[in-house]
C-alpha cells in the first residue's frame, strides 16, 4: 500500500502552505487531519495535518501507546523506515474519516489517553450538527499514485 498517495500529500502540502500564511499573520488556523497512520502490530498511531517545504516533516498528533498523544512533528521518512515482524509496515487507515479540526482530536485524546479512544468518542459524536464537516479531500485510491 502507498503510505502517502499524491492526492494526499497534496491536501498535507496546502495545508502547510496555509499554516505558513496564517503564522506569518499572526493567525489562528486549525485544519481538519488529512492522514491517519498506525501500527498493525501495536499502539503507535499518527494523525497528520500539515507536511512541511521538505517532503518529509509531517505535523499532527503523535500517540505512541503511553498514554500521552503529544501535538508536534514527525519524520514521514523514520515512519517508512519502520520494520515490524512479520514483514509488516507502518500503514495509512484508508478509511479514515477525519471527523473534527485537530483541535478536538488533541483535547479528546489527551482526555481519554489514545488516538483511538478520541476517534471512538468523535465517531459517537459525529451527527451533532453544530461540528462542521471538512472540505471533501481527494480520492486517495492506489492508482498510479507514488510513495
Amino acid at each position: 500500500m502507498t503510505l502517502l498517495p499524491h492526492s494526499l500529500a497534496f491536501a498535507l502540502n496546502a495545508n502547510g502552505v496555509t499554516s505558513r500564511i496564517h503564522a506569518a499573520r499572526d493567525e489562528a488556523f486549525d485544519p481538519w487531519p488529512v492522514i491517519k497512520l498506525f501500527n498493525p502490530v501495536g499502539a503507535a498511531t499518527w494523525i497528520a495535518t500539515e507536511l512541511g517545504e521538505d517532503g518529509d516533516t509531517l505535523f499532527g498528533l503523535a500517540d505512541l501507546g503511553f498514554g500521552c498523544p503529544e501535538l508536534g512533528y514527525f519524520s514521514l521518512g523514520e515512519i517508512r523506515a519502520v520494520r515490524l515482524p512479520f514483514g509488516l509496515a507502518i500503514e495509512r487507515d484508508r478509511q479514515f474519516d477525519p471527523l473534527g479540526p485537530l483541535s478536538v482530536w488533541t483535547r479528546e485524546a489527551r482526555r481519554l489517553g489514545s488516538i483511538v479512544g478520541a476517534e471512538s468518542a468523535l465517531r459517537r459524536r459525529k451527527a451533532d450538527p453544530l461540528l462542521p464537516r471538512p472540505p471533501m479531500l481527494p480520492d486517495a485510491g492506489e492508482g498510479g499514485e507514488g510513495s
